[in-house]
C-alpha cells in the first residue's frame, strides 16, 4: 500500500504543485459563493476528471473530506489501480484561501507545497454533485455523492466547463463498481 502511496499519488502531486504552485483559479473562473464546509464533508465519488499522471488507471476514485484539529480539512484520496491490484492512497490537508464562504481553497499532499481547488459549481439546495477546477484548466473533476450521475447534469456541468475553456473532450468518465477479491 505505501509504494502505490509513493508510486502513483505522491509524485504526481508534487508535479502538479511544483508546475503550477499556485493556489488561485484559472483566469476567468469563479469559485462559488455562498459554500458551507460542512455540507461538503463528507465522500464524493469522482465522475469524471481530465486524466493526469497521479490518477492515471484508477477507477472507483472517491475523495473524502473531514474536519481536521487544526481548523483546515483533513483529504482522503482513494482509487483502484486494476493493474497492479491494489488500492491507491493518498492523505493531505486543505485550507480557505480567502473568506470561508467562497469555495475556493488549498490543497497540499506533501509539506509546505499547495494546489488550488477550486468548486466551480454546486448542487446548493442539497450538496449532491460539485465541479471542481485546479489552479489551471489542465486540472477538472467532476464529483456526486454517489457513485453514478443524472445525465442531465452532467452535460450541463459538461457544456459549462466547456464556456469556460476546459478540453471537456478529454474529461475521462471513471467506472465505479465492485473490487473482486481485494481488500480495501
Amino acid at each position: 500500500m505505501i509504494d502505490a502511496l509513493r508510486s502513483r499519488w505522491i509524485p504526481g502531486l508534487l508535479a502538479v504543485l511544483s508546475l503550477s504552485a499556485c493556489v488561485s483559479p484559472p483566469r476567468g473562473v469563479e469559485p462559488i459563493s455562498g459554500f458551507e464546509l460542512e455540507r461538503y464533508l463528507g465522500t464524493w465519488y469522482e465522475i469524471a476528471r481530465l486524466d493526469h499522471r497521479f490518477e492515471r488507471g484508477l477507477s472507483n476514485v472517491t475523495a473524502t473530506y473531514e474536519r481536521a484539529e487544526d481548523g483546515g480539512v483533513r483529504v482522503i484520496n482513494r482509487g483502484y489501480n486494476a493493474g497492479d491490484g491494489e488500492w491507491s492512497t493518498a492523505e493531505g490537508s486543505a485550507y480557505f484561501t480567502g473568506e470561508s464562504d467562497v469555495g475556493s481553497l488549498k490543497v497540499s499532499f506533501f509539506g509546505p507545497f499547495y494546489g488550488g481547488y477550486h468548486v466551480i459549481a454546486l448542487d446548493r439546495e442539497d450538496y449532491q454533485w460539485a465541479m471542481v477546477a485546479g489552479p489551471n484548466r489542465d486540472y477538472l473533476w467532476i464529483l456526486a455523492r454517489e457513485p453514478e450521475m443524472d445525465e442531465a447534469v452532467y452535460e450541463r456541468l459538461v457544456g459549462q466547463a466547456r464556456e469556460l475553456g476546459f478540453a471537456v473532450e478529454e474529461l475521462i468518465r471513471v467506472e465505479h463498481g465492485e473490487v473482486v477479491g481485494v481488500g480495501g
